[in-house]
């Protein structure tokens, strides 16, 4: 028997779309003819589509229990984002039950199906999957839904939303560093999801390299890429191009592998290459003379989120707003 079955999965089984799948949920059938509606019904049966209809069942009491969804739980970055949640959650009496998706829209999808089971009475999510699909059914069901810290391109204006301008924020970057006189920029990723906040801070180097003529290359690590291989990698970058070189961590933990990096190559920054990363953990500022830092606040994005959500189940809606929690650039002298 299959389980964990999305309302994509129904759409493409039953050759229909996801707002055809979501109306027939809702018992809105006035557009639909009746062989779409068998259709629908027939391919539910046969998927065995039960997480999401139990989720739309009427709840009479609130469960005071609220899903948080993270990417990463081992990422300090989660970690400040959950603590964030809590601290306004948690005073106002609702316990936070929290999951570790491990960057899988599987793993995040079978989460999902377990938060509908519990009948939380909303659900915080950093994001996977890229089609808001994956998410459809909580709207469906009527669950206040809060996306928070990456975007999901096809996300209804009206769902809630906490973010950071990412794309802006390294379209500034790579404009400042080549006012800084550099010309070579390389990005380095971890292994993201879908829907990674890596994605859209990428594009935004990528335009600021093209709008001031430097030169730009992303090397994306995987969980299988040690060490050594991206050093290997670097060094023979670094060494081919020409003119001053800068290397930025796309995310927190790359920042740990590119400090072993620098100190085994013997190079120092920026005497020998320039070095920004993304996010703050407070001890950056002890290496060196401090790292260029690209600074989220990721609290702050935690508690916004969760004071979105506790304002759909007081007003008893899905509808909500969009946060944008601005950026805010450190400048140091390792660049």
């Amino acid at each position: 028997m299959r389980q964990h079955v999305t309302i994509k999965e129904v759409a493409k089984q039953a050759g229909v779309s996801v707002t055809t799948v979501s109306r027939y949920l809702n018992g809105r059938y006035e557009r639909m003819s009746a062989a779409t509606k068998e259709k629908v019904a027939a391919t539910i049966k046969k998927l065995n589509y039960a997480p999401a209809a139990s989720a739309r069942r009427m709840r009479q009491d609130q469960s005071h229990l609220v899903g948080l969804l993270v990417g990463d739980v081992g990422n300090p970055f989660s970690t400040m984002l959950a603590k964030g949640v809590y601290d306004v959650l948690q005073p106002a009496g609702y316990d936070v039950l929290l999951m570790n998706t491990d960057d899988s829209t599987a793993t995040e999808a079978r989460a999902l199906n377990r938060l509908y089971a519990q009948q939380v009475d909303g659900i915080i999510v950093q994001p996977s999957a890229k089609d808001f699909a994956q998410y459809q059914p909580a709207i469906d069901a009527g669950i206040p839904l809060v996306v928070v810290d990456r975007e999901v391109p096809n996300q209804p204006l009206a769902v809630g939303k906490v973010t950071s301008p990412n794309l802006t924020a390294c379209y500034d970057l790579g404009c400042r560093l080549a006012a800084r006189g550099y010309q070579n920029i390389i990005s380095v990723s971890a292994q993201y999801a879908e829907a990674s906040g890596q994605i859209p801070r990428m594009a935004g180097l990528k335009a600021a390299a093209a709008r001031t003529g430097i030169n730009y290359l992303n090397l994306a690590t995987q969980k299988r890429t040690d060490q050594a291989t991206l050093a290997d990698q670097l060094q023979k970058w670094v060494t081919s191009l020409r003119g001053k070189t800068v290397i930025v961590s796309l995310m927190g933990p790359v920042l740990f592998d590119l400090l072993a990096i620098f100190q085994d190559l013997n190079w120092h920054f920026p005497q020998d290459v320039g070095l920004v990363s993304y996010d703050d953990w407070a001890w950056s500022r002890f290496v060196g003379d401090g790292i260029c830092l690209v600074k989220q606040d990721m609290e702050t994005m935690g508690n916004l989120a969760a004071q979105n959500l506790l304002k759909q189940i007081a007003a008893g809606t899905t509808r909500s707003a969009t946060n944008f929690v601005p950026v805010e650039f450190i400048d140091a002298p390792s660049i």
